[in-house]
């Protein structure tokens, strides 16, 4: 192959591969936002996730941020600052003795009603 033969072939190559690249970005996942009236109960068994019942029956599981360890024997008020929901990967809540701060992260998928959440590992 000679110059000429390579760069007709890079020029190919890259030809080929542009249209790929120039796809749009999916739009990102909406944010999982629970009504603050709509939440029954909450409890954290491992001090890494948080579980909502809700009064419809299901059962959300949020993944916190990092490790909240206090979160498991001590009571907690939330920082709403205003809104009457609770947004993955924006609320924080204070633990009431240790005064320490956790935040929430990503919601999994809602459980069905009467579902069980997982056994957290410890």
């Amino acid at each position: 192959m000679n110059r000429f033969s390579y760069g007709l072939m890079a020029g190919m190559i890259f030809a080929v591969t542009l249209p790929a690249a120039a796809q749009p970005a999916s739009p990102p996942a909406p944010r999982i936002c629970l009504n603050n009236q709509d939440v029954q109960s909450t409890r954290s068994d491992d001090g890494k996730t948080m579980i909502f019942r809700m009064r419809n029956g299901q059962t959300y599981i949020n993944h916190l941020r990092g490790s909240c360890p206090g979160l498991r024997f001590n009571g907690f008020i939330w920082v709403l600052r205003g809104i009457d929901q609770i947004c993955e990967n924006q609320q924080s809540l204070r633990v009431l003795r240790s005064g320490e701060v956790c935040m929430l992260g990503k919601f999994d998928p809602p459980l069905p009603p009467g579902a069980k959440p997982p056994v957290p590992s410890r």
